[in-house]
């Protein structure tokens, strides 16, 4: 028995294929220095025609070897984690700390209350002990209808945790368990009670359907709890108090399921907001309630928001010193001898709007503020503390969400991101000012692939266009295809390329897969990180403030269908729309302007000194084809709107009459 008490708790494990993929790096770094080389030594003369395109192209290229580095810092030595289960149930059984799981949402329309609700039923349905277990929905919308639904999750959670159990039911989610579930056929009563479960949450699923589709409580609803009337004194989702109940209070001995066993705690919060504070979006919400192999084999990953586990300590501000050891039993303890009702009320004022007033909530303690990343500056803050972070994707997922449906939420989405990031590497948080002698020098880099998102806008707007715009008027920025030096750009191109897609075929993914990942790394960094780096600008300067804009969670039928479909979902107006068109329509003009160039001159084989401008322009005509289709061929809502395909037009005209002249 003691011999079982010294066996480790999980196990860690070099990368599979790290060999290869070092030897990969050697020779990619071999063949970059050749480029840079034939870039150095091919300098056009003064007052030749592409010089400075020439440098600029030089330059872009120096980016892009820099980044090409730091993502192989991370890579060099990527590590994975297994754990032994049973191990830590028998040494710890008994002791296993507290744990407070928070489920944040901040609006009924673009997060749906039964998305929400299955998200709290599946953390709720989690094998732990359920005395040790609380979870709590921050609703940041302040919304009766949230309110509503979490409410008839809390009455559902009496019959479907107990059916989880009995039935092992994966995934924990009611919704997407009895989308994949096939019924039971076998014994009779078991049968019965799988279809009666499925009818109960049909029924439930339904009614809050109905109400969040009403658009209001109706007075019948309302007088099922207490809870509600809260809203009477609610001004807007903007302008109200602290609503907080206590759905299931864990230490009442009569909150258990229908076979008597006892539920987790679950919480209702809505904090308060006033006009006049700053509610600090999801940071603010998360401190109310107080996926990287690579990077930990580095030193820890970085915190990205969802699907991880924090010790307490670590969001208090809480060094971590040699000497550390855990009291699980402190943070076990709920020995309170308040009544739910007086709890309720004790507890409001720390969701109030003044609490944090003079304190160092946001800046010392809890999620940091300030910033639209909050989650990754509070993840460095902590290793910066002294705190280890460690990565572990198990087999069974311990964590599934949602994404983005349609491209204009996805670049949306990352524009937010990549302003973030970068606003963290220009500030005095950057990693190697804030984690300076206090995390490793590689792990600081590593952080450098998210925070450079933004100003890798910049080197891939020039190469998408610049080679472009001189193959249209007949300027070679690359070594003819009778030069030796061509062999360089050409083992690069197709190493590096070819490696990707054998990576991604060996974990399971597929060609199409791949090129469509291409297709979204263009245009993620010519409209996402360029609009990311340029609200940084703006607000350095002081002429935007920031905001924070929620990704719909939820898509309609049709959106869902072509998403299916893999047909690329266009349908609005956007600036980022008009720059992909842009850029499609000016590399579309230069390629066939330059196809006509060099078959007008066959006799004179001027096609050698542009065949590596041809082949990357035309690499980006096939990565635009969706644009092109959304423009000119699609006759769906979902296509291109007339206006983009009027700017973008005649802004490529432009561009290219302005190029030539």
């Amino acid at each position: 028995m003691a011999k079982d008490d010294n066996l480790p708790l999980f196990e860690t494990k070099s990368g599979k294929g790290r060999i290869l993929f070092q030897i990969y790096s050697l020779l990619i770094f071999v063949g970059t220095c050749f480029i840079f080389a034939y870039r150095l030594s091919h300098i056009p003369a003064k007052g030749e025609p592409g010089r400075w395109a020439w440098m600029g192209l030089f330059f872009s290229e120096l980016w892009f070897c820099f980044y090409w580095f730091v993502t192989t810092v991370v890579r060099w030595n990527p590590i994975y984690r297994s754990t032994f289960k049973d191990r830590l149930s028998h040494r710890y059984e008994k002791a296993l700390p507290g744990i407070d799981i928070f489920v944040c949402t901040a609006d009924p329309v673009i997060e749906p209350p039964v998305m929400v609700i299955n998200t709290v039923l599946s953390v709720m349905a989690y094998d732990y002990p359920p005395e040790k277990l609380s979870v709590y929905l921050s609703d940041d919308g302040g919304s009766d209808l949230m309110f509503y639904a979490i409410l008839e999750a809390s009455r559902f959670s009496k019959i479907w945790l107990p059916f989880c159990k009995r039935f092992k039911v994966e995934p924990t989610s009611p919704e997407a368990y009895f989308r994949t579930a096939v019924e039971l056929l076998g014994e009779p009563v078991l049968a019965k009670e799988w279809s009666t479960v499925k009818m109960l949450y049909e029924d439930m699923k339904k009614r809050i359907e109905n109400t969040t589709k009403l658009g209001r409580i109706s007075e019948e609803i309302s007088k099922e709890h207490k809870g509600f009337n809260e809203w009477i004194l609610v001004a807007s989702r903007r302008d109200h108090q602290t609503i907080l109940q206590i759905l299931i209070d864990g230490r009442d001995s009569k909150a258990v399921d229908i076979q008597g066993q006892p539920l987790p705690t679950l919480v209702y919060l809505a904090r308060e907001k006033r006009p006049q504070y700053h509610h600090h979006f999801k940071a603010g919400a998360m401190n109310a309630l107080l996926e990287m192999p690579g990077f930990d084999g580095n030193g820890g990953p970085c915190y990205i928001g969802t699907g991880c586990f924090h010790r307490r300590e670590t969001l208090f501000g809480k060094k971590y010193k040699k000497n550390y050891k855990t009291d699980w039993k402190r943070w076990s303890n709920r020995s309170v001898e308040e009544s739910t009702s007086v709890l309720e009320e004790t507890s409001k004022v720390l969701a109030s709007c003044s609490y944090e007033e003079n304190t160092q909530w946001g800046k010392e303690t809890g999620l940091k503020y300030d910033c639209a990343v909050e989650d990754v500056l509070t993840g460095l803050t902590m290793q910066c503390q002294g705190w280890r972070s460690i990565y572990f994707n198990p087999e069974r997922k311990g964590f599934l969400g949602v994404a983005p449906t349609t491209l204009l939420q996805s670049l949306v989405q990352h524009k937010r991101w990549s302003e973030g990031d970068f606003h963290i590497f220009a500030s005095r948080n950057c990693p190697f000012v804030l984690g300076y002698k206090k995390i490793p020098l590689k792990l600081q880099l590593s952080y450098c692939i998210y925070l450079l998102w933004a100003p890798n806008c910049l080197a891939t707007l020039y190469y998408a266009t610049v080679p472009s715009l001189c193959l249209l008027r007949g300027i070679s920025l690359f070594p003819q295809i009778s030069d030796s030096w061509v062999l360089a750009f050409a083992f690069v191109i197709f190493l590096h390329r070819a490696y990707s897609l054998g990576e991604c075929i060996w974990f399971g993914g597929t060609f199409k897969g791949w090129w469509n990942d291409q297709r979204m790394w263009v245009y993620k960094r010519t409209t996402s990180y360029f609009f990311g780096l340029l609200d940084h600008i703006l607000k350095r300067l002081g002429f935007t403030k920031s905001a924070f804009v929620i990704t719909t969670k939820v898509a309609g039928d049709d959106v869902s269908r072509r998403y299916e479909q893999e047909v690329m979902e266009f349908g609005t107006s956007s600036p980022m729309f008009t720059i992909l068109a842009t850029l499609a329509l000016l590399n579309a003009f230069c390629f066939f302007g330059g196809l006509k160039k060099v078959i007008a001159d066959l006799e004179t084989l001027v096609w050698e000194r542009f065949a590596l401008q041809i082949l990357l322009c035309g690499l980006l005509v096939l990565i635009n084809l969706p644009v092109y289709h959304g423009l000119f061929f699609r006759k769906d809502v979902a296509s291109l709107p007339t206006s983009v395909s009027y700017q973008s037009t005649i802004f490529a005209l432009l561009v290219c009459v302005i190029a030539l002249c």
